[in-house]
């Protein structure tokens, strides 16, 4: 099986007997390493009959969408770019009507169908809205992929009850389905496929052999002389091949490819790096300090070790780890140092941080203040979100791997066991059912071979952050060796103030929420938490409200004084 995916397309449309062909199509086929870490984007449009500009929402949505999609970050998933777009396209073509003639009368404006069909790796991403069709023929037979968004009305009349430009919001229909060699796809409007039977149109692309042009002008010249009158557009995409599912080298830049570094000392040169001195070893990987011979730059020069030579997996992390500090921009993340010129062998060079681990800022701050612990946790919190907003989890935050500069600025650094959504779909291969992290800092769903999300990070920081203020583990050691769920509900957090009393008891509430066993149970956004590490949450406040001989003494007595002179008083009415 080829590494790369390969196609032939071809395509037609016809205005019909109408004066304007108020369809719009494209097809974008990119040349370089998007077509791993994107695909091939395939797209279709259907204005609607009653209204005049509806030939131009067509065009917009198509055009929009194959100039958009590919303008997202590469990290992204197929299905969030794609979204995305879609949404964001939605909303310029009604808000296009709001601002025209027909803001009145939402069916004389920007509306209009639209079919997106994206392939990459082995995998077929649909996204539908409206009543164009999608098919698959697959072993001689043509399978209806999409479902028409279209209410009918009586036998004559319909109207659509779906989509783009419709209302500022719209709903959008996704479907992700395997893609095998031979597979031939089928977009096509409704002045086609209402004039032909699945079993015509498969005869037709299946006579026309290796030449889906000829196929797609015969099934508009067919459904035309069974009476169509509408206007028709076909696109047909066959699969000659997919992506090899181990294939990364377009994703990672062929660094895997690559011969391992020979032995380093000080004094060598690398590929115009040259060595100072060892900083870190483990048997992952070894870090050097070296200077660019040509700007004169100190840099982190990483090298894989050599167990990792019979480690497929590993390498493939070591290769992930250049991608990932080449796409984040974060001062609270290390970048990559990537000058242009060839490499000799397989590492890694990454800016060099001056400074120290938070490991042994913790060896040296073994109570800090929590005014500084917070202060800390907030700007790993800022680096996790740079990855979070590329849909990447770090998976490995540790207090190894977060450097504080002379500063006092965090950066994080070691991104091999980083989870990249949109790399995901380049693999077939199952998902480890280990944690890719440090043991003690990862999540407890990560023991239970569960597909950890973002909230993983954020167990992570609640543990660095707990460690920090207590020098102690928020569950002991006991979440490795978690394996079901019933150990994972006999988990019980130990209260950060049982080792430091100091520390308010609000604190206490907002670490146990962000290191809940359960990732549903945590902050929904790291905000949160960073807020309620700062002041007392309004659900702790209804909950632990002082009583009011501690909030107010002065009050209390009164009362209480009050209260024992009218009981005095009702004694001595009472007496007879």
């Amino acid at each position: 099986m080829t590494s790369q995916l390969a196609v032939s397309t071809g395509q037609h449309t016809d205005a019909g007997p109408k004066p304007v062909n108020q369809d719009f199509h494209g097809l974008v086929i990119p040349a370089d390493h998007q077509l791993g870490t994107k695909g091939i984007a395939v797209a279709i449009a259907d204005g609607i009959s009653s209204s005049n500009v509806s030939h131009i929402a067509s065009e917009s949505a198509v055009a929009g969408f194959l100039n958009d999609y590919y303008a997202t970050p590469d990290s992204w998933s197929v299905k969030q770019s794609a979204q995305r777009v879609l949404r964001a396209t939605n909303a310029w073509l009604h808000a296009q009507t709001r601002q025209s003639r027909y803001r009145y009368d939402q069916d004389r404006g920007y509306v209009c169908t639209l079919s997106v069909l994206v392939l990459k790796s082995a995998t077929a991403h649909l996204f539908h809205v409206g009543d164009a069709r999608i098919y698959r023929l697959q072993g001689g037979s043509l399978e209806r992929l999409t479902t028409d968004h279209r209410v009918w009305l009586s036998q004559e009349d319909s109207c659509l009850n779906r989509a783009m430009g419709l209302s500022q919001q719209v709903d959008i229909d996704y479907l992700a389905v395997p893609v095998w060699p031979g597979d031939t796809f089928l977009l096509a409007t409704d002045g086609v496929y209402e004039h032909l039977t699945e079993r015509d149109m498969a005869g037709i692309i299946r006579a026309a052999g290796d030449d889906p042009d000829a196929a797609a002008r015969e099934l508009v010249k067919r459904a035309l002389a069974a009476g169509s009158d509408d206007n028709l557009s076909v696109q047909l995409v066959h699969v000659n091949s997919v992506a090899a599912g181990k294939s990364s080298d377009e994703v990672a830049r062929d660094v895997q490819q690559l011969p391992f570094a020979r032995e380093l000392a000080p004094g060598q040169v690398l590929d115009g790096y040259r060595i100072v001195r060892p900083i870190h070893a483990s048997s992952r990987s070894q870090v050097y300090l070296a200077i660019d011979d040509a700007s004169h730059q100190q840099v982190a020069l990483k090298v894989p070790a050599m167990e990792l030579r019979e480690n497929p997996s590993g390498l493939e992390q070591f290769a992930t780890e250049q991608w990932v500090a080449q796409r984040i921009d974060s001062p609270h993340v290390v970048k990559a140092f990537a000058p242009e010129r060839p490499r000799s062998c397989l590492y890694l060079a990454t800016e060099y941080v001056q400074g120290i681990s938070l490991r042994q800022w913790l060896l040296d701050h073994p109570a800090p203040a929590l005014e500084t612990v917070r202060q800390l946790v907030e700007q790993i919190a800022r680096g996790l979100r740079a990855f979070h907003r590329l849909e990447m989890v770090h998976q490995d935050l540790k207090p190894e791997n977060i450097l504080i500069n002379g500063e006092g600025t965090v950066v994080l650094i070691d991104f091999g066991a980083t989870r990249i959504a949109g790399l995901q779909e380049l693999h077939d291969h199952d998902e480890p059912t280990w944690p890719r992290g440090a043991a003690l800092y990862s999540p407890p769903e990560a023991f239970l071979g569960e597909t950890t999300g973002w909230q993983a990070d954020q167990f992570s920081l609640g543990v660095i952050a707990y460690q920090m203020l207590t020098g102690q583990l928020p569950y002991g050691t006991r979440i490795p060796g978690i394996r079901n769920h019933r150990q994972l509900r006999q988990l019980r957090y130990h209260p950060a103030r049982l080792h430091r009393e100091d520390l308010p008891a609000w604190i206490d509430h907002a670490l146990a929420r962000a290191l809940h066993p359960e990732p549903h149970k945590r902050y929904p956004a790291l905000s949160e938490f960073l807020f309620d590490l700062r002041q007392p949450n309004p659900q702790w406040q209804q909950h632990h409200q002082k009583p009011l001989m501690e909030r107010h003494p002065v009050a209390f007595w009164q009362g209480m004084s009050a209260l024992l002179l009218l009981a005095l008083l009702a004694s001595f009415a009472w007496r007879p």
